[in-house]
């Protein structure tokens, strides 16, 4: 299914999504990723909506990728006697190991992990950071704390630890469990929650063994603080701004995003920009002027992808969303404002011969009349080194494998069109040439340019690059080969 815009759109499937023709028709308005929230549903929910977009993509011949989002530890407070006490600036509250019910003066805290790093100084955010706690002096099984900024806590609310390296593995036994139920079901992308360090990352890679592709989620400072790191063993990078602007103060995230963002691309690693993209849309028809701005935003700084939660998971009007979204990209790829921007920030360390002939292809295609990228990919490095280049033109990917097809769905521009495989060069000139014509990106008049790797089905080969027609006799009769 042909997109008319570069930046890919996840879509989160959910109690408003969760039936065939609301999915299909999720896809059909934008949605190129869909994202299986672990954190809600049981395992069958998950695999009825697995079955059911693989039925779409079969329907539709069209390549969808799935995302199951780990859940991560989640760090909560205990049950309060009255429900529900009011915490007020200026006084003291205790966090302790004891499991009575809390009051007005302490609630258990039951993470004794939490207590094993914090120091005095160190800062508690409680409900997404509405009450703010500071820690006076600290124990092994308690932390007394002064409430900086006060309000209602009640029972089994978020914590937050942002000035901390906490001694907790990003999964836990809930997402061990899923981990292996979602690929085992036969995932493309597993999003990984509370990443702290390279480590969690490569934890999850290990338990993966190959089986799905490995996403960061960047929802925490010290995420931030070994970016380049987490980078370096992920597969792809999403950006929770959610979680990260509660930890961090509000204003440090929109440069947070920026930066990390610029990382991914040029890494060739695809990036997720997410949380509260089009929140109001949740219940109204229509965005703010500020969220359109918003996901606009997103889209200048050349992510790969924008994604939505509630929006269309529980919202009241979720194709409304995802067709918001792709009418926002459309016009933002269209404004000649966004190439500008696009093209001022390629700064890709070139190293490889992989290198050189992507940044070739898309010099040829800027200077010359070609209307589409066509590259061979097995492993998917090919199609991701040239979208990292963002070409004026389309990118083809093809390929023989389901899997790869899939994975690339997440990526910037890339549109992935199934294959033979091959042994011989001329015959992926020919099947570029036919599918850039089915696919309506070229008329038999037209060039196109050729890349892969020979020889074939072997990865890191890319080294050949080819200007050919999309005519099949000419094609034959320059290459009688």
């Amino acid at each position: 299914m042909r997109r008319h815009r570069n930046v890919k759109i996840v879509a989160t499937l959910g109690p408003s999504s969760n039936d065939y023709a609301m999915i299909r028709a999720l896809h059909e308005a934008g949605a190129d990723v869909f994202r299986l929230n672990m954190s809600h549903g049981t395992h069958d929910d998950i695999r009825a909506r697995h079955a059911i977009i693989r039925q779409i993509e079969k329907d539709l011949d069209s390549p969808i990728a799935i995302l199951a989002d780990l859940q991560g530890p989640k760090l909560r407070v205990g049950s309060f006697a009255k429900g529900e006490e009011e915490l007020v600036e200026g006084d003291t509250f205790r966090l302790d190991l004891d499991p009575a019910e809390g009051d007005a003066a302490r609630v258990c805290l039951p993470h004794p992990e939490i207590f094993a790093a914090l120091q005095p100084g160190s800062h508690l955010l409680v409900n997404d950071g509405k009450i703010r706690l500071t820690v006076v002096t600290c124990g092994a099984d308690f932390a007394a704390c002064t409430v900086s900024v006060g309000g209602t806590i009640s029972n089994r609310k978020g914590v937050n630890v942002p000035d901390v390296v906490l001694p907790l593995a990003a999964l836990s036994d809930k997402d061990r469990k899923d981990l292996e139920f979602a690929c085992a079901l036969g995932v493309d992308w597993l999003a990984l929650s509370f990443v702290q360090r390279p480590e969690d990352v490569t934890e999850a890679r290990e338990l993966a063994a190959g089986r799905a592709a490995i996403l960061s989620k960047i929802e925490k400072p010290s995420a931030v603080a070994c970016f380049d790191e987490i980078l370096a063993v992920s597969d792809g990078i999403m950006v929770a701004r959610g979680d990260l602007g509660v930890e961090l103060p509000v204003q440090n995230v929109p440069p947070i995003q920026k930066r990390l963002v610029r990382r991914c691309r040029a890494a060739a690693k695809p990036v997720i920009v997410a949380t509260q993209m089009l929140e109001s849309m949740i219940e109204s028809p229509m965005p703010t002027r500020a969220e359109v701005s918003d996901v606009a935003t997103a889209i200048y700084e050349g992510a790969d992808a924008i994604m939505l939660s509630a929006e269309s998971a529980a919202g009241q009007y979720p194709v409304e969303a995802v067709s918001t979204m792709n009418n926002v990209a459309v016009e933002v790829e269209s404004d000649p404002t966004y190439r500008e921007v696009i093209e001022a920030s390629r700064k890709a360390n070139r190293t490889s011969v992989a290198d050189g002939i992507v940044a070739a292809a898309r010099e040829i295609a800027e200077t010359t009349d070609i209307r589409a990228i066509c590259c061979y990919t097995q492993s998917g490095a090919t199609a991701l080194l040239t979208a990292r280049e963002r070409p004026r033109v389309p990118i083809i990917a093809m390929t023989s494998l389901r899997g790869t097809a899939r994975r690339l769905a997440l990526t910037w521009g890339v549109n992935c069109v199934m294959t033979a495989a091959l042994d011989r060069f001329k015959m992926a000139v020919v099947n570029a040439a036919r599918a850039a014509r089915a696919q309506g990106y070229a008329t038999e008049h037209d060039q196109i340019l050729v890349i892969a790797g020979v020889p074939f089905n072997k990865a890191g080969t890319t080294n050949i690059l080819r200007v050919a027609p999309c005519a099949e006799h000419l094609i034959f009769a320059t290459d009688p080969e």
